[in-house]
């Protein structure tokens, strides 16, 4: 990981990231050509003219990375209208200003203060103008930054497959994620976070409006047939002057605009989905490595020295089965060799191998990464990615992680009941070790840029 930080500060200081140059040619969101071409491989359709529709109607209602706009649906619709800001959303967006540094300097600094080019500054060098994970730096790096086309978040106070709050958004971009190459931007002030939580979910939105266009014309219609009936949308028929062709236009319209509203409604339905997490008051659960060291040297020691054992028995157990992926003793040495949802999309379940290069060389040549084995975490590491507090390790234990094979709890009446979790953060609280000391590492990317 390290080695990863510090090409990315060389690339960023080097001026290769997004943001570091002036934009010549204008920009534009990509087409989701890995979603479309994993059907023209595995189902044999043609989807040339699939990709042209819904490029034309994606934009048409989301508009462009310099003026994005949000549906009519969602504008006529108070609560939808609610979930973005469109003046915070034009604050976040827009070309870099001056075309210069995204590492922090004068220029990008200028760009958050006057509103243009917030996310291309700082987000765009590692997810991409999309949203797609495929910013310039993004492939050096492990994990891979998050595709927010999918509409899956991994770190949220929600249910597994509820959408995060926008609290939780803005806490990963102020913070940053711990053990990652998205770091803590101090220059960025609490409208600019705000501005930029509007930004990844009107990508996201966007993303998956996109995704269900194309899921929708490879499962529901039959693409090969070419007639406009079986098209997901006929944008020729936008000014049609046939009642037939107009009304069929209507048609696939309100279809397409079914989705924008569905995919709204998971943002708006994320509030109601908070785990809410009340520490136990029969058991002490320290809140971090320094007040567990502390605990264990105090009046509250058996007590915590017995949770702790309690914990390692469940850790190893068969129904808590932490060891499975995590290791005997938590270093993470487990089941190594599985993929994230995000891998498994366009690989496993389409039935192609995730390390087959060969295999996916077609895929690969239109924009995906490699797929990369996720690595368990290694407890003694002390880097919790999601928040290391009691409440955050609760709801990954309790909910799991969206995207990755970590499922929820599964809870056995007196074997794995729910206060039991509170034993196991314990337990994996003991397993931190304290970090060595090393001289911290200078780079051009200090500030940090893969910031959301």
């Amino acid at each position: 990981m390290k080695r990863n930080l510090v090409t990315l500060g060389l690339l960023l200081g080097s001026g290769l990231a997004l943001g570091c140059h002036r934009e010549e040619r204008p920009v534009v969101f990509e087409p989701n050509l890995v979603h479309a071409h994993k059907y023209a491989m595995t189902e044999e359709m043609p989807m040339d003219q699939v990709l042209s529709d819904t490029r034309w109607a994606v934009e048409k209602m989301f508009g462009t990375p310099d003026h994005p706009q949000l549906p009519e649906a969602v504008v006529e619709d108070e609560e939808l209208a609610s979930i973005v800001s469109l003046e915070r959303l034009q604050h976040a967006a827009g070309p870099v200003a001056g075309g210069d540094s995204a590492a922090g300097g004068d220029s990008a600094a200028g760009a958050s203060g006057g509103g243009a080019g917030l996310y291309r500054v700082h987000c765009a060098p590692c997810h991409g103008v999309s949203g797609d994970g495929r910013g310039p730096t993004g492939a050096i790096l492990n994990p891979y930054p998050r595709d927010y086309r999918m509409g899956v978040f991994k770190f949220k106070s929600t249910t597994r497959g509820a959408k995060p709050t926008r609290e939780d958004l803005a806490e990963l971009i102020r913070d940053g994620i711990p053990g990652t190459a998205m770091v803590k931007i101090p220059s960025l002030t609490e409208e600019d976070i705000q501005a930029l939580v509007d930004y990844v979910i009107y990508l996201s939105w966007r993303g998956e409006v996109e995704r269900r266009m194309i899921d929708g014309a490879v499962l529901e219609l039959d693409v090969a047939a070419g007639d406009p009936e079986n098209r997901i949308i006929v944008p020729e028929f936008a000014n049609a002057t046939s009642e037939e062709d107009k009304e069929l236009f209507e048609e696939q319209w309100d279809y397409i605009t079914d989705y924008v509203t569905e995919i709204g409604e998971t943002w708006l339905e994320a509030g109601d989905e908070v785990t809410e997490v009340e520490l136990p008051e029969d058991i002490p659960v320290p809140a971090n490595r320094a007040e567990f060291v502390a605990m264990m040297e105090g009046p509250e020691a058996e007590q915590l020295q017995a949770s702790v054992e309690r914990g390692q028995k469940l850790f190893v157990g068969a129904v808590a089965s932490c060891a499975k992926c995590h290791g005997l003793e938590g270093k993470g040495d487990g089941q190594t060799n599985d993929f994230d949802d995000w891998a498994k999309d366009w690989t496993v379940r389409v039935g192609l191998d995730p390390t087959d290069r060969e295999q996916l060389i077609p895929l690969l040549a239109r924009g995906a990464l490699m797929p990369q084995n996720v690595q368990p975490r290694n407890f003694a590491e002390g880097v919790f990615r999601g928040g290391s507090d009691p409440a955050s390790l609760y709801r990954r234990i309790v909910n799991g992680i969206a995207g990755t094979p970590m499922p929820g709890a599964t809870f056995v009446e007196g074997e794995f009941e729910e206060q039991d979790v509170w034993h196991v953060i314990n337990y994996i609280r003991s397993l931190e070790q304290p970090a060595p000391q090393t001289e911290a590492v200078a780079g051009p990317a200090a500030e940090g840029e893969a910031a959301s």
